[in-house]
């Protein structure tokens, strides 16, 4: 008996062993070809660090239309330096050997990870296929598109949105006597932590959406967790350091959640109403 529950465990094991094994190659694979363009993708996590962001452009307007509405505010705060001020360039700075080259390695991993989602996806949806029916396993397809998409949504909604504001903020506190110091690796670390948990943020409604298509979750199940789910992404954010991190990661963590509740609501499996629960006449 000992035998009948042992040898499916081990199957198992071999199973995720072959699944692992091949994501780990598509990865590698995937960083060989990410490695051409890392230098780019350098360059554009330190775009925030030159002052040309979308956050300045709307400074500019901002304060052009206070000069047009209020020119005493205008002139009373300096509003015109702020405007002509000129773009100070932040460069980042290693004390390492081959600090740099490491770094690199780590951006075409995480992009050659990117540029794999889908046989990732994949490798996972065959490891948990075995235990699905007929009918689930046609959601293979939209299973593999929609957690790769929302996942780089997700990585780009953190880069082009969220990324500028933290460097932003960071450096506002720049001072007479306190300047910026960056270094390569705390910067570049700090950032791919950050992209990779934005995209799992955003696999949230998918995995709900999936989870509900099976029967697993409803609506009527996460809707009243809603105080547990804001509680959950406090203490996940909890986790950084800064304040402004913290609600970063907090907010979308929460609205995801909120989505899920909507797409198990819209999607979820219709639950039969039985006879005891029709309304009396």
């Amino acid at each position: 008996m000992n035998e009948e529950k042992t040898i499916p465990f081990i199957e198992h094991l071999v199973e995720l062993r072959k699944r692992l094994v091949i994501i780990v190659i598509a990865i590698v694979i995937g960083m060989g070809v990410a490695w051409n363009f890392s230098t780019e993708l350098l360059n554009f996590i330190e775009k925030p660090l030159t002052g040309k962001t979308y956050l300045t452009d709307i400074k500019k307007k901002v304060y052009t239309q206070v000069k047009v509405w209020s020119p005493a505010l205008y002139t009373r705060y300096k509003l015109e330096q702020e405007i002509n001020a000129p773009e100070k360039k932040h460069p980042l700075n290693y004390s390492a050997p081959l600090e740099p080259f490491f770094i690199q390695c780590k951006i075409s991993m995480l992009a050659g990870f990117v540029l794999v989602l889908p046989i990732v996806f994949y490798q996972l949806w065959l490891f948990i296929a075995p235990g699905l029916t007929s009918r689930e396993r046609r959601l293979v397809i939209p299973f593999v598109s929609a957690a790769t998409v929302t996942f780089c949504i997700g990585a780009m909604f953190f880069l082009v949105i969220i990324w500028p504001v933290i460097i932003n903020f960071s450096l506002s506190y720049e001072a007479e006597g306190l300047q910026s110091w960056f270094n390569i690796s705390a910067y570049v670390n700090f950032c791919l932590r950050l992209i990779l948990m934005f995209g799992l943020i955003f696999e949230l409604p998918v995995l709900t959406l999936l989870l509900a298509r099976f029967g697993i979750v409803s609506y009527a199940f996460l809707a009243p967790k809603r105080k547990y789910a804001l509680l959950a992404s406090s203490i996940i954010s909890a986790f950084h350091a800064d304040l402004i991190t913290m609600f970063v990661i907090m907010i979308p963590l929460y609205l995801m959640y909120e989505v899920s509740v909507w797409v198990a609501f819209l999607f979820g499996k219709k639950r039969k109403i039985t006879e005891e629960e029709l309304p009396a006449t």
